[in-house]
């Protein structure tokens, strides 16, 4: 079951779409994951929508269902539906099937590093990157912190580190109070968004910092 959950404010934020675009798509990925977080952002979203219909009907002062009935009959546009087909990457000779947040967003090849991999996100969001990463089975990242923040969720398989074990759909935010040594029996992927690059602590994972980067 899905212990680790957004916050109360980065909910809201997602249902007024405040949040930048790697943020947003983290929240889209747990809340498709997520029955509990589902039902909160329904909430969220029908009060956001009672408010913009309060809004316009006081901005008017008319009738809002000859507003509404208006509004759709001026628009000569349609819609395309359609179903996105599902996206599926390889790594390491397992294959996972992408969350529908990221059917329509582009990835870089897997870069590998030891046990690690790593496929940048095709998101432009300033100093925020967003990336899937690999862990094989038996791999962990050596205990580090961070120098701004680091939000996991976990896509497929499990990991564990000093707070727990965690299941997939979990969404963890850290910062530079966490000091944390991630690692997978079986093997994982995830979704990362950082800021800025992780920071490691102790022996010789310390002369892995000038390339902090390149692992998340």
């Amino acid at each position: 079951m899905i212990k680790h959950h957004p916050s109360n404010e980065l909910l809201v934020q997602f249902s007024e779409g405040n949040l930048p675009a790697t943020l947003s798509v983290a929240v889209a990925i747990h809340v498709e994951m997520c029955p509990v977080c589902q039902k909160q952002l329904a909430t969220l979203e029908a009060k956001n929508a009672n408010t913009a219909f309060e809004d316009v009907v006081n901005d008017n002062d008319i009738c809002f269902d000859q507003i509404m009935f208006d509004n759709i009959t001026s628009d000569e546009s349609v819609d395309e539906v359609y179903e996105q087909p599902a996206i599926k990457v390889e790594v390491k000779g397992r294959e996972y099937t992408l969350p529908r947040a990221l059917t329509r967003i582009g990835h870089s090849s897997f870069m590998q590093i030891g046990k690690l991999a790593r496929s940048r996100i095709a998101l432009d969001d300033g100093a925020l990157r967003a990336s899937l990463l690999h862990i094989d089975a038996g791999g962990e990242i050596p205990e580090h912190t961070h120098t701004g923040f680091e939000l996991t969720l976990l896509l497929d398989g499990e990991f564990s580190d000093e707070d727990g074990s965690y299941v997939p759909g979990d969404f963890m935010l850290l910062d530079g109070r966490h000091n944390h040594t991630p690692k997978t029996a079986e093997g994982c992927l995830c979704f990362t968004v950082v800021s800025s690059a992780l920071h490691f602590n102790k022996g010789i994972s310390k002369l892995l910092n000038p390339i902090g980067n390149l692992i998340y």
